[in-house]
């Protein structure tokens, strides 16, 4: 049973509801426009949970056979970092967690698509392997991108354009205008989370020579970075308001604003990266909850 609790704890739970804001978002988009299926939505939600696990395990491995997770880092102790879990045991889940995020988006894919779309299904078959692939390479191999600040393009990519506006075509089978402004904003604030989490650990990083783009930029830059992904993103959803208005409903979302605000203002003012650790799960629920008002918003 310790085992199991440790496997979990290692599978970083507090990242999930981010990384399915973008997939919840599409939905309603989807919804609105009539081509929302519970199946696709199931699968979505599924293989991009796989997905981050992967991302998750493939970040203890990586990072904690190269040392970069050591005792000055800040944030909670990694799995493989304290010695709880082997790195070849790491490996093994590494391997069977493909598998399975191979498996689920196969049954996405079909499901989404069948033999009718084969174009579509192609582009998302090569889109599922470049989602694996990166999930591994984030922090694993002599060329990982996480150690060459290129983190925060991923993050903006997957999150925020494939993660919403990739489902949309897998409900609607094409694209359509009204998903870019929200995948902008969802995936500005998951480089958001992103760039905080660098900021936290921008000494231990720098140590260990991963160089993130908040290590590149340094901490007075990071911030003023971090002020421009929050800012973008509040203009960018406030934009899709005033493009797609219908009703007073339709800005339900922009309650969320406040929150967002009084984030910017504890991260400006703080001088302990130590205290940027909370501010990583306020502003991934944050953002979880703009995707789910703005969607709630749009169909009322």
């Amino acid at each position: 049973m310790k085992k199991v609790s440790l496997w979990i704890s290692t599978m970083r739970l507090r990242t999930l509801p981010l990384s399915v804001s973008g997939i919840i978002l599409a939905s309603f988009l989807a919804e609105y426009n009539g081509c929302f299926q519970w199946k696709i939505f199931v699968l979505a939600i599924l293989t991009t949970l796989s997905l981050q696990i992967l991302s998750n395990l493939a970040n203890d491995y990586g990072d904690g056979v190269k040392g970069t997770d050591n005792n000055d880092r800040i944030g909670p102790e990694r799995a493989i970092q304290s010695g709880s879990i082997l790195p070849e045991e790491m490996f093994n889940a590494i391997r069977i967690n493909i598998l399975i995020s191979i498996a689920l988006a196969f049954l996405l894919i079909f499901s989404a698509f069948g033999v009718r779309h084969f174009l579509l299904t192609l582009l998302f078959f090569f889109l599922g392997i470049v989602c694996v692939v990166a999930a591994l390479r984030y922090t694993m191999g002599n060329n990982a991108y996480g150690y060459r600040g290129l983190g925060d393009v991923f993050v903006f990519v997957f999150f925020g354009l494939i993660s919403v506006a990739g489902c949309y075509v897998l409900y609607a089978k094409t694209i359509d205008h009204v998903v870019f402004l929200p995948a902008f904003t969802i995936g500005l604030l998951s480089a958001g989370v992103l760039n905080l989490n660098n900021m936290r650990d921008i000494l231990s990083d720098a140590k260990s020579d991963k160089i993130t783009l908040a290590v590149r930029l340094g901490k007075g830059n990071a911030k003023i970075y971090h002020n421009v992904l929050i800012g973008l993103a509040i203009v960018l959803s406030a934009l899709f308001g005033v493009l797609y208005y219908t009703s007073p409903y339709n800005l339900i979302y922009t309650i969320t604003y406040i929150p967002l605000g009084l984030h910017l203002s504890r991260v400006n003012k703080n001088t302990e990266s130590e205290q940027l650790d909370p501010e990583l799960k306020k502003l991934a629920l944050t953002t979880v909850l703009l995707a789910i008002l703005m969607g709630v918003g749009h169909l009322l």
